[in-house]
């Protein structure tokens, strides 16, 4: 690896973290297609490598979080009793099953676009009154199935669950917090399973471990300087911010996934 993919990795990782870690969002939802497409890490060892990632960067966001007193509270426990089991089976699923990238991006991008698009009316008509409350079950079980995601592809769930507990009148200062909560403990699941994945199985298993760190040294202070914003911005605001993060990405997911080279 040269010194100049080394600061790209950086760079990119802290300037990420600092847009996305007051949404709750962790700064892999936007490194993966980083990684894949101006980094050149092979698949599937981008996945481990962003789990890797969010493991070194969360702390920063997490640090301040706790410093605010804002990680007490159920609405954690629910999200990592979820998303824990469910990055374990998408790491078995993306070493054996390896899902197509393409595919992903495409079903990610149907998702995630009118997601996107509705958070940002809701935001944009704040008179508009909140939906009810997620149950406790439905919340695991969303947890569940981003966390498999987030195990497939190393985004972490939050890109999904924060769009859509924003849109059910869950305060952003909960699901902040909650979400890079869940986030840095799946990833740490997540990436001891590819470990052991990769002592038993062929393939380009392992996390670039080098890329990794330097990508996760950039958002650890990103992620920092994100969640010391987080309690000066407006509850709008940060709507408006989460509902833009999932329409881009899922714009950028449709581009990549209509592209026959796309990895």
């Amino acid at each position: 690896m040269t010194w100049q993919t080394g600061l790209t990795g950086f760079l990119a990782g802290l300037l990420i973290s600092v847009v996305t870690s007051p949404a709750g969002v962790s700064g892999a939802v936007f490194l993966l297609p980083v990684q894949l497409s101006i980094l050149h890490v092979p698949s599937p060892a981008v996945t481990p490598t962003n789990l890797l990632f969010n493991v070194v960067a969360a702390p920063g966001a997490l640090a301040r979080y706790r410093r605010n007193g804002q990680l007490n509270g159920p609405l954690t426990r629910l999200l990592i009793a979820g998303t824990v089991p469910g990055v374990i089976l998408g790491a078995i699923i993306r070493v054996f099953a390896v899902p197509g990238p393409q595919v992903f991006r495409l079903v990610a991008a149907a998702v995630l676009f009118p997601l996107g698009l509705w958070l940002t009316g809701r935001a944009l008509r704040p008179a508009t009154p909140d939906r009810p409350s997620l149950s406790r079950r439905t919340t695991v079980g969303l947890s569940l199935v981003t966390g498999a995601v987030g195990g497939i592809y190393g985004i972490g769930g939050g890109s999904l669950l924060g769009p859509i507990l924003a849109g059910r009148g869950t305060p952003m200062s909960r699901i902040a917090p909650a979400a890079l909560a869940a986030t840095f403990v799946t990833s740490l699941a997540g990436a001891g399973t590819y470990g052991v994945l990769a002592l038993t199985t062929g393939g380009d298993i392992a996390p670039h471990w080098t890329l990794g760190l330097l990508c996760g040294a950039g958002g650890l202070i990103g992620g920092y300087l994100g969640a010391r914003l987080q309690p000066h911005l407006p509850e709008r605001a940060l709507r408006l911010l989460l509902g833009a993060l999932a329409t881009a990405l899922a714009a950028l997911y449709l581009i990549q996934g209509l592209q026959p080279q796309a990895r």
